[in-house]
C-alpha cells in the first residue's frame, strides 16, 4: 500500500494534541483532548488506537455512534476542542489515541 496526502489537504488544517502520558486506575473515567485549526465550518473529526507494536486504527468519527458505550466524543466547536472520554478504564485501553482532521491520509492499492 501506498500512503499518499490528500490533495484537498490544506496547510492551515491541523491538530495540536498533549504528548505527556495519561495515568488512571481501572474503573477511572479518562478525558483525552486535542485542539484543532481549520478553515472547515464542519470539521471532520476521528480518533485513532495504537496498541503497542502495532500501527494505528480508526476507532471512530464525531459524527457516528461510539462503537462502544464507555466511549463519549464530545466538540466544543467555539474553543476548536474535542475530547474522547472513556468510562469504565480498563488495563485493555492501554494505548496511544491520536485525534485526526480530515483530510488526512489515504490509503491506496499498489499493485506488486
Amino acid at each position: 500500500r501506498n500512503l499518499r496526502p490528500d490533495p484537498e489537504c490544506k496547510g492551515e488544517d491541523r491538530v495540536i494534541q498533549p504528548t505527556e502520558d495519561v495515568f488512571a486506575s481501572e474503573g477511572d473515567t479518562v478525558t483525552l483532548g486535542c485542539t484543532f485549526e481549520t478553515t472547515n465550518p464542519y470539521p471532520n473529526l476521528f480518533w485513532y488506537r495504537q496498541e503497542m507494536g502495532d500501527f494505528p486504527k480508526y476507532m471512530l468519527r464525531l459524527t457516528a455512534k461510539p462503537p462502544h458505550p464507555r466511549l463519549t466524543v464530545k466538540l466544543n466547536k467555539e474553543r476548536n476542542h474535542l475530547d474522547l472520554q472513556i468510562s469504565s478504564a480498563a488495563l485493555t485501553d492501554s494505548a496511544v489515541y491520536y485525534c485526526a482532521l480530515k483530510p488526512t491520509l489515504t490509503v491506496s492499492p499498489v499493485t506488486v
